[in-house]
């Protein structure tokens, strides 16, 4: 890549043009400043975006100053709104921080030069402005795309003022086995940089375009006021020709400087991430915080390389200083010489893998594959075996060099593979990343890559995914494969070999309880799924609370078509047995083979997901006499993932008589809350409450609730007042950790979820469900957060009404939405019917005039479908935010068709 023209002719530095969107001349100043390095014995005009006359009219004190750099080719006008954020909380009585954004020189409305400016003379640059303008205090870098380098050089050059780093999609890292990204290459490429980036106005033009939602007409234009003819725009393809793409480059000594001092940095970091950006990728992200193990991140899924101009990132920037910087700035943290009385911490609980190296010696059957894929008799692997191989296989990855926090992406379907596998990393400290089939493959590739995992074990389908999507990781393959398919799918390992390896190596230590273990993906129901992050100590909670709330033993016995439990039976010391089915796909399974996994294993409990349950009832009448006779031996059933009806607990009971079936409650952040029995469902039902009776805690769990206000916002102080409706927020010792590279998302679900006198060692969450406790401690669901109907007389819940409709004869199910806009908004009920309508329509007068009796909420208008749309996952959850965009369509007129 060519390197950038020696001398330029200067360019004085201008005010910007007055009327640009968003942004307040006040900020606006002119500022000289000495300069350094190659500008050594002159003086240059810079441009900034400056909130410090604007708060010291106002009478206010910064706490501190945010230096916001832009990168290539924007200007300080990127920086506006977390400029006009800062200045509108300190004039609420918030903290009062400063904001400079600069326009580097050669860029934006500071001054041309003669100059080529380096990274090293452009950190440096930064420097003489910040020694200038703000010679004292605190200072926060903000920085992007190339201006990340730039405030991260300052910071590391400058630790005694940094007060914390923000960095959003940048890198100081190129590896020297990718490519540097396909926009930078082309912009770049020889003979065609000042083309791309000065004489023409290209690159400018499809940086703005890579903002999802496009920029309004008005912001685009005020982007490219800078830049309007080729002699304002040298700095752009200087920028560019200085992007160190080789180790000879002038500029690689300094991006090395950078990227090795942020090692030393230990000041409170935020990276903030637009996954869709085609120049700062996954694997940059990555290296950053491989620098910064300290830091929170947050991923906006969706959003990709102008971050700042497609997501609120401002409100996050201000809500990060609050939590993390303000208390040592100002003083203002906890007294370190009154530390609250903490209580003795209790004994580790045994690592998830001891019951099963316990029992290593045993010959006895551990775990049985029910897949028919082989052919054949079902497999069974004994204890012994089990543990041989997770050892082997836990030793053997140690070898090829994974370590403890490494993170592993299992593609595998569960059965002994899976399990033997699992328990190897658990084991090594690896961190495992579990995301099903059942997100579809689009879904699956956003949560392999926000992973961003180390390894990647999988079968074929899965491996070859991983190649056609890009995925980052080591691939190890399940099955041996021929040399051919090896290559062709970038394997480098076959877990046969992985083994073999660990036959004559030695285990690392084991992980402690605080270590990360697993990161699992939720389902994808209530937006782009979460990695959920849970340590070792979580998981072994988890596992006792199982055991102790459901009786598990060593010859319980367990059969499992739920997939976030197939892999506990180990853990649990008990036998274990997967039913011939796609764990992904619950509507798979069928009576007769949960038949032959209970009879194939002696289970007495049995554990599966609404949809498979379904299924299983529908195919009821394929079991044969020694099938009933099997399922009669079960003592235990459970279904949970989503509401279950009384009818399909009743139907699925006659068929295991003699179990008493259960119905907990919980998610993938907490995946045992609240546990009820049929025989207290039915007592439930008998109490006219209104919502889905989940029942009580179970073990040392708490649930409390938030009460929403007016306009639906859960704002009240979690309690445990009887009948008040609001959020659900929970607390358990298998609730977990928080969520991967979602900092917003985790500091939104705990955020005043603790009620008064909690311990600092307890962790809560906010579950994004309504509901209420009633006088005996029960929980009664009422639907989700954001389907709360934010009316003129207050805030109502969908699920007492949607009850009370289904009463009606010709309804099968029921939706109610809202329509209108928010805190006036009109509910509607949205039916299938019985006979099932043909098409989606407003309901005729007799049905619209049976339903409205039927419940005491006004209703706007009846409108029938043939069938609610419901999630992705979860057939039984309908999706009600889909349904109330349609129903505002069709009642407008606009949209006649089925949501």
């Amino acid at each position: 890549m060519s390197s950038a023209p020696a001398r330029y002719t200067a360019d004085a530095a201008t005010l910007p043009p007055a009327g640009l969107p968003g942004l307040d001349p006040a900020w606006s100043r002119l500022v000289d400043v000495a300069g350094v390095g190659a500008d050594v014995g002159t003086t240059r005009q810079w441009h900034v975006l400056d909130t410090g006359d604007v708060l010291a009219r106002a009478g206010t004190d910064p706490v501190g100053t945010i230096v916001a750099v832009h990168g290539n080719p924007t200007w300080s006008y990127l920086w506006r709104s977390v400029a006009a954020a800062s200045v509108r909380a300190a004039r609420e009585g918030g903290a009062a921080w400063r904001v400079i954004a600069v326009d580097q020189l050669d860029m934006g409305f500071s001054e041309r030069t003669a100059v080529s400016r380096t990274l090293a003379q452009r950190i440096a640059d930064l420097g003489a402005l910040i020694d200038t303008l703000a010679p004292a205090g605190p200072i926060v870098t903000l920085g992007h795309d190339w201006g990340g380098p730039i405030s991260l050089g300052w910071a590391v050059q400058h630790p005694e003022r940094l007060a914390g780093v923000i960095a959003l999609n940048t890198a100081v890292h190129q590896p020297a086995e990718r490519a540097i990204p396909f926009p930078l290459r082309l912009a770049g490429a020889r003979g065609l940089l000042a083309a791309n980036t000065t004489r023409s106005t290209a690159f400018l033009d499809v940086t703005l375009s890579l903002a999802e939602p496009s920029l309004d007409p008005t912001v685009r234009a005020a982007f490219r006021a800078p830049y309007r003819v080729a002699s304002r725009r040298r700095g752009i393809g200087a920028f560019v020709a200085d992007i160190p793409a080789t180790a000879a480059h002038p500029s690689t000594p300094a991006l090395r400087g950078v990227s090795d001092g942020l090692t030393t940095l230990t000041v409170p970091t935020l990276l903030l991430r637009g996954p869709r950006d085609p120049v700062f990728r996954e694997y940059h992200l990555d290296d950053l915080a491989h620098r910064l193990p300290h830091a929170d991140v947050h991923r906006f899924e969706g959003a990709g390389h102008l971050l700042a101009e497609e997501r609120p990132y401002a409100d996050v920037v201000l809500a990060w200083l609050a939590d993390r910087v303000e208390p040592a700035v100002t003083g203002a943290g906890p007294d370190a010489a009154a530390e609250p009385d903490v209580p003795d911490a209790a004994p580790a609980a045994a690592p998830l893998w001891q019951s099963l190296f316990e029992r290593r010696g045993d010959d006895d059957t551990a775990v049985i594959d029910m897949s028919t894929r082989r052919g054949g008799a079902p497999l069974r692997v004994s204890w012994r075996m089990l543990a041989e191989r997770v050892e082997q296989l836990a030793a053997g990855l140690h070898t090829l060099g994974v370590r403890r926090g490494d993170r592993i992406s299992l593609l595998v379907p569960p059965g002994p593979t899976l399990t033997a596998v699992l328990y190897a990393c658990l084991r090594i400290g690896a961190v495992v990343v579990v995301a099903d089939r059942g997100l579809g493959i689009r879904g699956l590739s956003r949560a392999v890559r926000g992973a961003a995992p180390d390894v990647v074990i999988g079968e074929v389908a899965g491996l070859a995914a991983a190649r056609a999507l890009g995925w980052p990781g080591i691939r190890i393959s399940a099955p041996h494969l021929p040399a051919a398919a090896a290559r062709a799918l970038g394997v480098e390992r076959s877990l046969a070999e992985v083994a073999a390896l660990g036959e004559t190596a030695s285990l690392p230590l084991p992980p402690a309880p605080d270590d990360v273990a697993a990161v699992l993906f939720t389902s994808g129901s209530t937006g782009p799924a979460k990695g959920v992050v849970y340590t070792h100590a979580q998981l072994s909670a988890l596992r006792d609370a199982l055991a102790a709330h459901f009786e598990v033993g060593a010859d319980t016995g367990l059969v499992t078509g739920f997939a976030p439990f197939a892999l506990l039976g180990p853990a649990l010391g008990t036998r274990s047995a997967t039913p011939d089915m796609d764990v992904s796909a619950p509507r798979t399974l069928t009576a007769v083979a949960v038949a032959h996994a209970v009879r194939e294993s002696a289970a007495k409990i049995v554990f599966l997901s609404p949809a498979a349950v379904a299924n299983v009832v529908a195919t009821a009448a394929d079991l044969d006499d020694a099938d009933r006779a099997a399922l009669a031996g079960v003592q235990t059933f459970l279904s949970t993932g989503a509401p279950v009806s009384i009818e399909l607990l009743r139907a699925a009971q006659r068929l295991m008589p003699n179990a008493v079936a259960h119905t907990p409650y919980g998610m993938t952040e907490c995946l045992l809350v609240t546990d009820l029995t049929l025989p207290g469902i039915e007592d439930a039902a008998r109490s006219g409450q209104r919502g889905v009776c989940v029942g009580a805690p179970i073990g040392e769990g708490r649930v409390l609730i938030s009460t929403l206000d007016d306009a639906g916002h859960a704002t009240g102080v979690p309690a445990a007042e009887p009948g008040v409706s609001g959020e659900v927020v929970i607390s358990a010792p298998h609730l977990k950790s928080g969520y991967h590279r979602l900092w917003l998302t985790d500091r939104t679900a705990a955020r005043d979820a603790a009620p008064a006198g909690a311990l600092p060692a307890e962790r809560w969450h906010r579950t994004g469900d309504v509901g209420h406790l009633d006088a005996e401690g029960r929980l009664w669901i009422e639907g989700r957060l954001p389907h709360v109907i934010t009316t003129a007389t207050g805030p109502v819940t969908p699920v007492g009404p949607e009850q009370d409709i289904e009463r009606v004869a010709a309804v099968r199910r029921a939706a109610v939405v809202g329509v209108g806009p928010e805190g006036r908004r009109q509910s509607v009920a949205v039916v299938e019917t019985v006979p099932a309508t043909r098409r989606a329509a407003v309901a005729p007068p007799e049905l619209t005039r049976a339903v409205r009796a039927s419940t005491e909420l006004p209703l706007a208008a009846v409108l029938t479908v043939r069938d609610l749309p419901t999630d992705i996952r979860h057939n039984s959850k309908i999706d009600r935010s889909r349904l109330s965009a349609w129903a505002e369509s069709i009642l407008a007129g606009r949209t006649p068709t089925a949501p």
